[in-house]
Order: structure tokens, then C-alpha cells, then sequence
């Protein structure tokens, strides 16, 4: 796979250059961000922003200007008020339907649903917003089991349907709040028209990009997905590589090969945005993560392009240290770019950070 595949992704997806001024921005510009690990998503948004720090990412989230809600795929999302109410009208019928048979399993149906967001709306009315725990305990006072996996479920439904969204946090607690008084109104899009937003928002900051990635980073389906690009596609670029076909804008088309180290957290649209990782990552490393074997749930050091090795992070109260495990070893005129890396991420966390580099065994 050529270079400038990876070049074209680290700038548009506005990690190499042009970064932006708030979390709100990095959002809308990537469509909706992949928020399963809120630690690690709130990085993702840091690293693509000029100089803002983990407390001006928490203030943005508690003030609402970013929103963490499932949608997409079946996982958690940070997306902005402006778009919540079209992205889920889009896609909530598809996670919907991902969430069916284990519905069933638990005995959850259309009644329940209905019957849990009417407790849910009455229990956060006039501004008020509480935690996961809370709320199982209003709907069991109303009769609604929350047993085993229920209560997720009955969230996240009610997620869906557009009746809650995140609140602020209240110290380490994650929040619910109703969605219409949390979210300004909004005109509605119709269904074309979302599709179309939705595929030249992706296209625009993910590509160079396939079809097949798109399916699986909207969690359209692949009828949808082809008829939204099919919309936008004169907007955009492509070239043909090893049988595929690869959509993106000419954004950062003369820019030169990326040397830089980045830091990514986990889930970072950088590695879970595509269904083929192959450009960035060598499968013959598989075996040198941990457990999961998965290179999305990784802390990745990715070094001109490619991911080279993972990292984790140790927090104290006056410090953060940054153990990073190598693939193979560097060359001493690399290590300086992951050394940079590594103090960014202490600026964001405003910490001094001590970098520990663990060669390869």
C-alpha cells in the first residue's frame, strides 16, 4: 500500500496538520468519534486540536457542546447537539436491529421500551441529571426488571430513541439528561439528505477510503452506504489500489511523507475508522499484544505512518508515566519523535511525563 495512503488519512483526519480550536470542531469535521473508552476518546480530540488540555475537553463535555450517546455502531460516540438528532435518525434503526436477538434473550420488548422512557423523561424532567445507578432505581420503583444486562439495554434504547443523551459528569460519575432540554432544537434533515451529509462528512475526513470501511464505520447498511456515496461522489476523488477503490478530497494532496510520532488512544478513528488496518499495521505483530489481539483496543505508537509498538500509562497525582513497548527496535534518530509524543500528552494532562521505552523482546 503506498505511503501517501497513510500521509492523506494522519491530515485529514487533522492529526499531522490544520488542527482545530475545540472539541466541537474535531467532532463535526469527523462526523462522530468513537467514545467507547471516554479517557482515551477525550485524547483523540486533544491530539487534534491546537493546544487544549483534558480539562477543556471535560469543560465542553459538561457544558454540553459535546455529546456522548450511542449511535453508529452499538458502542458509545461523542457527536455534536447540532448533529444527534439526524445521525441518530439514520442510524439508530440499524443498531436497533444489532441489538435484537439479545432483546429477546432478556425478555425486553416495544411495550417495556416505551413504558421505561416514560419513567426516564419523568425522572430527569426540568433539568435535572442523574446517574445510570439512579435511574435503575427509578425504574425499578415503576416495575421495570433492570436485572443483568437490562438496565444497559433499556438505556440505550432510550438512547436511540432520542429521549436521553449525556448530562455532565458529576465527579467520576457519568450522567443521564433528556435529550429536547440538554440539545437545542434543530430542523430535521430528511433521510437522503442525512445520508449524503453523513457519507461526504466520512469520505471528507477519513479518506482515502473504501466503500467497505464506510459500511462498517457508519454501520449503514451496504445499500445506504453505496447510495451515499453514489451522491457525493463528484465531490470527491479516487484511485484504484490492488483491486480497491479509494475515496478522499485533495486535502493535504502535496503534503510529504508524515515523520512524526503520535500517541493514539485506543479506538482512535485513525485505526477503527477502516475495516482493512493493513496500510498502518504489520499482522505479523499480532502477537505481541495483549489478550484482545486487536489493534483497535490498543494504545498505539504509530511513527511515520505506521504502528510500531503500544503504550500504556501510569497516573499519579504529580505525574504520568508512559511505558511504550516496541515492535522492533528504533533507530536513535526515531526515538526523539516518540519522546516529543509523549510530552504532548503530559501538557494535555498537565503532568510531567516519564517515557519508558521497553524494547522488543
Amino acid at each position: 500500500m503506498p505511503l501517501d495512503l497513510v500521509t492523506y488519512r494522519l491530515y485529514n483526519q487533522r492529526l499531522s496538520h490544520n488542527k482545530l480550536d475545540h472539541p466541537a470542531d474535531v467532532v463535526t469535521w469527523l462526523g462522530a468519534v468513537h467514545a467507547q473508552d471516554f479517557l482515551g476518546a477525550k485524547w483523540a480530540l486533544g491530539l487534534r486540536t491546537n493546544g487544549l488540555s483534558e480539562t477543556d475537553i471535560d469543560r465542553a463535555f459538561a457544558d454540553g457542546s459535546i455529546l456522548r450517546t450511542h449511535l453508529l455502531r452499538p458502542t458509545w460516540h461523542f457527536v455534536t447537539p447540532a448533529d444527534i438528532r439526524w445521525i441518530l435518525a439514520l442510524t439508530a434503526p440499524r443498531v436497533r436491529a444489532a441489538l435484537a436477538y439479545m432483546d429477546r434473550q432478556l425478555e425486553l420488548d416495544k411495550t417495556i421500551f416505551e413504558k421505561s422512557n416514560a419513567v426516564l423523561t419523568k425522572t430527569l424532567r426540568d433539568g435535572k441529571q442523574l446517574s445510570r445507578v439512579e435511574l435503575g432505581s427509578a425504574l425499578q420503583k415503576s416495575g421495570i426488571n433492570t436485572d443483568e444486562l437490562r438496565l444497559g439495554h433499556l438505556m440505550i434504547h432510550a438512547e436511540l430513541d432520542g429521549v436521553i443523551c449525556s448530562g455532565a459528569r458529576r465527579d467520576k460519575q457519568y450522567t443521564y439528561a433528556l435529550l429536547e432540554e440538554r440539545v437545542p432544537p434543530a430542523s430535521a434533515l430528511e433521510h437522503e439528505e442525512a445520508l449524503a451529509e453523513l457519507s461526504k462528512r466520512y469520505f471528507t475526513s477519513h479518506g482515502p477510503a473504501t466503500l467497505q470501511d464506510f459500511v462498517w464505520w457508519s454501520g449503514l447498511s451496504a445499500a445506504d452506504a453505496k447510495h451515499g456515496l453514489e451522491m457525493i461522489k463528484s465531490q470527491l476523488e479516487h484511485e484504484d489500489l490492488d483491486h480497491e477503490t479509494y475515496w478522499f478530497t485533495g486535502l493535504g494532496k502535496n503534503e510529504g511523507a508524515d515523520t512524526k510520532a503520535y500517541l493514539l488512544p485506543n479506538y482512535d478513528e485513525f485505526t477503527v475508522g477502516y475495516t482493512d488496518r493493513s496500510a498502518i499495521f504489520d499482522a505479523a505483530h499480532s502477537g505481541k499484544l495483549d489478550s484482545r489481539g486487536s489493534v483497535l483496543a490498543q494504545h498505539s505508537i504509530v511513527l511515520e505512518g505506521q504502528i510500531v509498538g503500544t503504550w500504556k500509562r501510569t497516573l499519579k497525582k504529580d505525574s504520568v508515566t508512559v511505558d511504550a513497548t516496541l515492535f522492533t527496535a528504533l533507530k536513535k534518530s526515531q526515538q526523539p519523535a516518540i519522546t516529543e509524543a509523549a510530552e504532548g500528552y503530559g501538557i494535555f494532562l498537565g503532568l510531567p511525563v516519564m517515557l519508558k521505552f521497553r524494547e522488543p523482546e
